[in-house]
């Protein structure tokens, strides 16, 4: 199977983890060294390092469900994804790096549904024991303005 259809296969397993669950599902899609940051398109392309969120293992995703299951506070919700299909700009036998545009809708208990955040995913994939596993997220939002109830991960 080529990168293209391991990473479109990935990801849409990955979101239904986030917008469907079970929650604790969504680290088990990265190595355990990967990184992940949310950042924003003006501090990416000024190359700043801190991000919205920021974890640099899988543990630290894992420690971020947790605090979402116990330990944070917030209005119920969820979140509902659309993918465009992603952009293959390197590939070998033991990974792929690609670029995804993203939007995400919010949907609030009864209220509204609300466009949350845009933005692209630019990923760095490992192939490994028949796994398509994230490496590197860099979730890069195109507006500057983020909504303080970022709770689920994007």
């Amino acid at each position: 199977m080529d990168a293209l259809n391991l990473i479109s296969r990935a990801q849409g397993h990955y979101v239904r983890a986030i917008d469907d669950g079970p929650i604790e599902d969504w680290p088990e899609f990265f190595t355990d060294n990967a990184f992940y940051k949310v950042t924003t398109a003006d501090n990416h392309r000024r190359g700043l390092p801190a991000g919205i969120i920021w974890a640099n293992n899988k543990a630290m995703l894992k420690d971020r469900v947790s605090a979402l299951k116990e330990a944070n506070i917030y209005e119920p919700h969820a979140y509902r994804h659309l993918l465009g299909q992603p952009a293959i700009l390197e590939e070998s036998e033991s990974g792929a790096t690609s670029e995804t545009s993203f939007v995400v809708l919010r949907v609030t208990g009864n209220g509204p549904t609300d466009v949350f955040a845009s933005g692209r995913y630019l990923d760095r994939y490992v192939f490994v024991d028949g796994k398509t596993l994230i490496d590197e997220r860099i979730v890069v939002c195109d507006s500057s303005r983020t909504d303080t109830l970022l709770v689920l991960p994007l």
